[in-house]
């Protein structure tokens, strides 16, 4: 039996760094999400948020993670890669402002965790942008 392959392998393509990025973004992003939903009680005693709050937010990242993880399937990822590393990037910022406001409600650990979202989506954008450039 003969296999006739039209794609290039994963490692001659100049898409695969982005594609992995909006991948391991995505995953990692819904399974902290799932995680967050499941635990709201907990999450809203450690961090200074509501329990509604945590569900939501939590919520919100397992929608994101399975929409962005739908999108990274699509042949064209320019446009895809610039939209989602341009939400991490404003997702970063509002963290940071978030924190610098003084939010009276976030306790320390609620701090730190905000500021390690900041880190994470940060970096994500960062990868997304490299693997953005790389495309040209």
């Amino acid at each position: 039996m003969t296999a006739i392959t039209t794609r290039p392998p994963l490692s001659d393509s100049t898409d695969s760094l982005l594609r992995f990025a909006l991948r391991a973004d995505a995953t990692l992003t819904g399974l902290f999400g799932l995680g967050v939903a499941a635990a709201a009680g907990s999450v809203s005693t450690l961090t200074g948020l509501t329990a509604a709050q945590a569900f939501a937010l939590g919520a919100a990242l397992v929608v994101y993670g399975l929409v962005v993880y739908s999108l990274a399937a699509l042949p064209s990822l320019r446009a895809v890669g610039i939209g989602v590393a341009i939400a991490n990037v404003v997702c970063t910022l509002a963290c940071v402002v978030v924190v610098a406001a003084g939010t009276p409600s976030l306790t320390q650990a609620g701090v730190i965790v905000t500021l390690a979202m900041a880190v994470y989506t940060g970096f994500f954008a960062w990868l997304q942008y490299l693997g953005v450039r790389r495309l040209a």
